[in-house]
């Protein structure tokens, strides 16, 4: 059984940092992008960073991160994090860790219905 859990959720003040990770457990699953999205209440989930498990690890970033926000893998590919800095107020949210399958060829990094396997949110709150 695939299972992603994130962490590293938190309180900070604006112009701060944080770092969410995404640890991914189940036999012999890589997915092939996994990315981070977040949602606010009454909004629609947002797509804000996706990495690729190939060799060149390729990124994508919602707009409204990019500059900010970074996206990685460790080696072993198990694990995702992403680096938040300068954040603001708007960045508020619960953050959700997402895996694609494994064999999926994925055209829209960024978008949900890319994505099969979801962690439970990590709350992220920037105050001002």
């Amino acid at each position: 059984q695939v299972q992603l859990v994130e962490s590293g959720g938190g309180s900070v003040r604006a112009g701060g940092s944080l770092r969410l990770s995404c640890d991914v457990s189940g036999y012999n699953y890589i997915p092939k992008y996994r990315a981070w999205f977040r949602q606010t209440p009454g909004k629609e989930r947002e797509g804000i960073a996706a990495i690729g498990s190939g060799a060149s690890s390729s990124t994508s970033y919602a707009d409204s991160v990019k500059g900010r926000f970074t996206i990685s893998q460790d080696n072993a590919k198990r694990t995702v994090y992403l680096q938040m800095n300068s954040l603001k107020p708007e960045d508020t949210a619960v953050y959700y860790c997402a895996g694609s399958p494994p064999l999926s060829y994925v055209v829209r990094p960024l978008a949900p219905s890319e994505y099969q396997y979801w962690g439970q949110g990590t709350q992220v709150i920037v105050s001002s």
